[in-house]
């Protein structure tokens, strides 16, 4: 006789900042709990380069770490079992990843790299199981095509601090809207968490929604 199903979560922890993943996720109709990092942990370093790595293999490398660390809080916040999702993205351009700006200026410099001119934009998604099995990750290719947009508007968008805390310094769901002529792939990746393969992943380990 085929072993009965394992029963279906209610819910995810989702291990992310980010108001676009929430609103992601409740666009899909999942029902969440945040487990984010503690005031000791260091997640910014979680997210250093590797000498010579390529922006495919960083983005996935970078989203696993963050996995393991939201299980480690998961479990030593002594939280109910449930799956936890990760989800990390970056931008590159010339084979080059383009982290979040530290400043206007730095900003206004990374958003003259990419007008006029085609860039990619990577989501890696990851999930751990109930039982903190790390399940096989995801990763969800897309294609901006950013116009040739003068120096004055890309200060001006600098200036309303939109572009801090995003890769590539910009959200394609806000202003930034304008200076974007096409784009290839997934707009739901490109804000940070691409809903078709995160139904899929959280399918696998049977959440309900």
């Amino acid at each position: 006789m085929p072993l009965p199903a394992s029963p279906l979560h209610s819910f995810v922890y989702l291990a992310s900042q980010s108001p676009r993943r929430q609103e992601l996720l409740q666009q899909l109709g999942v029902r969440f709990e945040l487990l984010l990092p503690r005031p000791d942990e260091d997640a910014e370093a979680l997210e250093a380069e590797l000498p010579g790595e390529s922006p495919d293999a960083y983005v996935v490398r970078v989203c696993a770490l963050k996995a393991h660390a939201a299980h480690a809080r998961r479990v030593a916040g002594h939280h109910p079992a449930a799956p936890i999702l990760v989800a990390d993205t970056t931008v590159t351009v010339d084979g080059a990843i383009m982290g979040k700006p530290a400043d206007a200026n730095e900003a206004v410099a990374m958003l003259e790299r990419l007008a006029g001119r085609e860039h990619e934009v990577l989501t890696a998604l990851a999930v751990v199981d109930a039982e903190g099995t790390l399940l096989p990750s995801a990763l969800s290719r897309s294609k901006v095509r950013v116009a040739n947009v003068d120096r004055a508007a890309l200060q001006r968008y600098a200036a309303t601090g939109e572009p801090f805390g995003k890769a590539g310094a910009y959200g394609i769901q806000g202003r930034a809207a304008e200076f974007i002529e096409r784009i290839e792939g997934s707009y739901s990746g490109i804000m940070g968490l691409p809903l078709f393969e995160t139904a899929a992943l959280l399918r696998v380990a049977r959440v309900e929604f």
